[in-house]
């Protein structure tokens, strides 16, 4: 007797570590939003400071998760779906006769 399809769990999709590098570069730049918050309503001495180097996070953590995954396609040989540079998308649109 088969289990109905509504009776049964769905399975869980695993979390790929692409996909954990970008949580945590959400995680990161959402910290740093909170510490330069915190930093302008605080006014202290290393206001500037905190500024800066929150500032430069905020460059800096996007561009490393993108380098890690462009490190990760090219040493695994799997390709990234949201990568503009698949052959899909490079080689143009597909010509009918």
């Amino acid at each position: 007797m088969k289990p109905d399809k509504e009776t049964t769990k769905p399975s869980k999709k695993k979390i790929t570590s692409r996909q954990a590098a970008a949580i945590a570069g959400i995680v990161l730049l959402v910290l740093l939003y909170i510490v330069t918050l915190a930093a302008a309503i605080l006014d202290s001495s290393s206001s500037a400071r905190w500024f800066w180097t929150c500032l430069f996070g905020t460059i800096a953590v996007p561009l490393l998760v993108w380098i890690y995954s462009w490190m990760y396609e090219k040493l695994t040989g799997k390709s990234v779906e949201a990568n503009p540079s698949s052959n899909e998308i490079s080689s143009g649109p597909k010509q009918t006769p």
